[in-house]
């Protein structure tokens, strides 16, 4: 890696990172290719570790982003070991872990773990208060094995209510009931409702949870006033747009949280209340994946992970979610939390890192063509728009550039 590429494919924030610059002259004049940038810093334990995002950072859709190869290689020693402890942080939420896990391993050529792979809906197996009420679940997927391996004993899918209660799905006229079928009397009530990603008919699944909610878990009767509070609900995912093949971002879940919300707000006056939300940008999943990183570390004798690097492509959930929780890192675990958060805190202690860097990569769903002032905020209706939280440390072309710059930052060769 040259100087040159070093810095101008990076744009950095007024102020951050100037250490970096010194490391890198350092190695110019007196370190070589493969060797370690800073003259005279041994590479041994490190003392970093990496929490990258996956779509638009490492592939888009099915296809590697060619970037990301050459990334990979860089991230594991010539017995294909991580140098360092990754974890692959993504708000999808319809699949399990270890088929991510494998899929990352066939496109990269790495060996993926799938404790290394973290999903949205990862931190719900710490929300035990739920695991045994009866829960409607909304996705695509293996949904009723994924909410199992999160703890849920007790799950009904919206296709086994539809089943239940055919009267209810009424938009699609060809799945409309030709005949009154019976009434269904031995239908336990639901105690909550479990949103793992976006599902497929979307107007099927918005009704069905809708009468759920309106029913206090009874759909099939009808109830004069709608309780509130509601049945809890629980939610992983709030991106509203992702990048696939396509040339524009498509929707994500987040575009179905918003409708449910805002169908539900139309129809009873009230905000929908969640009883808990994972996925990026929440502190929860921030503080789970350091959880993660602090066991790779232990693992392999490392020494305590201080610094942690946030590689992602959108700036509503990736850049947004990393500097929050750099934010609560610097306020030593003292600032207003929400309560999912330390819930997991108290299960695996406080975070050992001090630092949460964001690096902002141009080869996904980010554009650059609009400035921060113009373009809508497309985070979810339960965090605040606060513009610092969405400047990234550092923007690079893809994720080949920035770890090339954190390499120089850190002192390490890039083998």
């Amino acid at each position: 890696m040259g100087l040159h590429n070093c810095f101008t494919a990076v744009r950095a924030a007024p102020g951050r990172w100037l250490r970096h610059r010194a490391l890198c002259r350092g190695w110019e004049l007196q370190g070589s290719p493969g060797r370690s940038y800073a003259a005279g810093l041994a590479q041994t334990s490190p003392t970093f570790g990496f929490l990258f995002d996956i779509d638009g950072v490492f592939i888009r859709g099915h296809k590697v982003i060619p970037a990301a190869l050459e990334a990979a290689r860089k991230l594991v020693d010539s017995h294909g070991h991580f140098r360092m402890p990754v974890v692959f942080v993504t708000n999808a939420g319809n699949c399990a872990p270890h088929v991510k896990a494998q899929e990352l391993s066939d496109l990269l050529g790495l060996q993926v773990d799938p404790e290394q792979v973290i999903l949205s809906s990862s931190p719900l197996k710490f929300f035990s208060k739920f695991h045994n009420k009866r829960m409607l679940v909304s996705g695509q997927g293996p949904m009723v094995d994924n909410a199992r391996n999160l703890g849920f004993q007790n799950v009904v899918t919206i296709e086994e209510l539809r089943s239940a209660f055919p009267v209810l799905d009424m938009v699609d006229l060809e799945r409309r009931p030709k005949t009154m079928p019976p009434l269904t009397s031995d239908f336990p009530p639901i105690e909550g409702v479990l949103l793992f990603g976006e599902p497929v008919r979307w107007e099927t699944n918005l009704q069905l949870i809708m009468d759920v909610l309106l029913s206090n878990g009874n759909p099939g009767t009808g109830l004069a006033v709608a309780p509130y509070p509601h049945l809890p609900v629980l939610a992983s995912n709030m991106d509203l747009l992702w990048m696939a093949e396509a040339k524009m971002p498509r929707f994500g879940h987040g575009t179905f949280l918003l409708c449910l919300e805002s169908i539900y707000r139309k129809v009873t006056g009230k905000e929908l209340k969640y009883a808990g939300l994972m996925g990026k940008p929440t502190l929860t999943t921030y503080q789970y994946a350091e959880v993660l990183i602090r066991k790779q570390a232990e693992r392999r004798a490392w020494a305590p992970i201080r610094k942690l690097y946030a590689i992602g492509d959108n700036p509503v959930s990736d850049i947004y979610g990393a500097n929050l929780y750099n934010r609560y890192l610097q306020k030593n675990g003292k600032g207003q939390v929400q309560e999912s958060y330390e819930v997991i805190e108290e299960k695996q202690g406080p975070p050992t890192a001090e630092r949460c860097l964001s690096i902002l990569v141009r080869s996904g769903v980010y554009s650059p063509s609009r400035g921060q002032t113009d373009t809508p905020f497309h985070g979810h209706r339960d965090f605040v728009l606060d513009p610092s939280l969405l400047e990234a440390s550092h923007v690079v072309d893809d994720i080949d550039k920035a770890l090339q710059l954190i390499f120089c930052e850190e002192g390490w060769d890039q083998v």
